[in-house]
């Protein structure tokens, strides 16, 4: 059923994650019920197509988890009753070198959980739907210490973060990391490198965020980012630097707090181009990179260092039909830090 105000949008009514010709291959598939499911920025963006590759009618969501209730002959991760989740991919070549080193997020064949085109030509919907099937290669287990609600945009926001701490070796005990933003994908990148003993820089431009940060999340410390005797103190004390911010916004300022070899890492997807000075970077051998969520070895990795360091989002659960309020309260930045839909209690089967 179409959503008010939000034309060629779908609320799924048992909508799987592929129509019924371009689900995976039987003997492989898991059957989920879904019971809740994360609101990504990405989301909003897939709603308004600020991208320019939405595909209508959209099923939104990759942050799914729910209860398998089937499996198929070939199955043998999974059993009916497992706690499992999708995120943001569904499918790849399974045969290219980033397949082959565990990187189907970067498959120039990967398929999007939705608004994407399967191997067939059906289209894949996403997670505000009450029935998911996957291949069991992209569904993840969740362990019994997660909330599933509370784990759900580890799916996304998690493995944004948690993959680039990893590559860029910006984990290790000790060291300087700022994390720019504290929002969706900032709090949890908060979380997961405190628990890696990693010392934590909050870069906001919001200094009501500051008790939050650094009593609630765990940084080690704030930097009010338009503040500019406080960003001119901090010149040259990061190792890294992760960027969550998709609004376009100066880099100059980030690349000076960094230390000579420091590493400025872009996960954040702003509309427009950002302005990139080359000068700081000649000057002090930095580095800006960039890292788009993980592949599926490394988010079950994360899941479980999740489950095992107690991490979990920090969520406001909302029914189904508050989703277009939600949405626009995304756009104003009025969350905290992420909103998940109680898809199990809330999704009439029958609209």
């Amino acid at each position: 059923m179409p959503s008010d105000g939000q034309p060629g949008i779908l609320l799924g009514s048992s909508l799987p994650l592929n129509s019924q010709e371009g689900q995976p291959e039987k003997r492989t598939r898991v059957t989920f019920k879904v019971l809740y499911c994360g609101v990504c920025h990405s989301d909003l963006h897939m709603v308004k197509n600020d991208w320019g590759t939405s595909t209508y009618p959209l099923v939104p969501g990759h942050e799914i988890v729910g209860v398998v209730k089937e499996v198929g002959s070939k199955v043998q991760k999974f059993k009916v009753g497992d706690k499992v989740g999708v995120g943001c991919i569904i499918g790849a070549c399974d045969s290219c070198d980033n397949c082959s080193n565990n990187l189907e997020n970067y498959c120039k064949e990967m398929v999007l959980t939705y608004s994407d085109k399967y191997y067939d030509g059906t289209t894949t919907y996403g997670g505000y739907s009450d029935i998911m099937v996957a291949n069991e290669h992209y569904v993840v287990l969740i362990p019994d210490q997660l909330s599933l609600e509370a784990c759900a945009p580890l799916l996304c926001a998690g493995i944004t973060v948690y993959s680039p701490l990893r590559f860029y070796e910006l984990d290790k005990p000790g060291m300087q990391l700022g994390v720019v933003g504290l929002g969706g994908l900032g709090h949890v990148a908060v979380k997961f490198a405190t628990a890696m003993g990693v010392k934590v820089t909050v870069i906001s431009t919001s200094p009501k965020k500051k008790q939050e940060a650094l009593e609630h999340l765990g940084a080690h410390s704030f930097l009010v980012s338009s503040d500019q005797d406080q960003m001119q103190a901090a010149q040259g004390t990061l190792d890294g630097i992760i960027d969550t911010v998709s609004a376009v916004h100066p880099l100059l300022p980030l690349i000076g707090l960094l230390k000579s070899h420091g590493k400025l890492i872009m996960v954040g997807a702003p509309e427009k181009p950002l302005e990139l000075p080359v000068f700081p970077l000649i000057m002090g051998r930095k580095i800006v990179g960039g890292s788009a969520i993980g592949g599926m070895k490394e988010t079950q990795e994360m899941i479980d260092f999740a489950a095992k360091h107690n991490i979990s989002a920090e969520i406001e659960v909302i029914p189904i039909d508050y989703v277009n309020t939600a949405m626009e309260r995304l756009v104003k930045a009025d969350v905290r830090y992420r909103f998940v839909i109680d898809i199990g209690n809330t999704l009439n089967s029958n609209c």
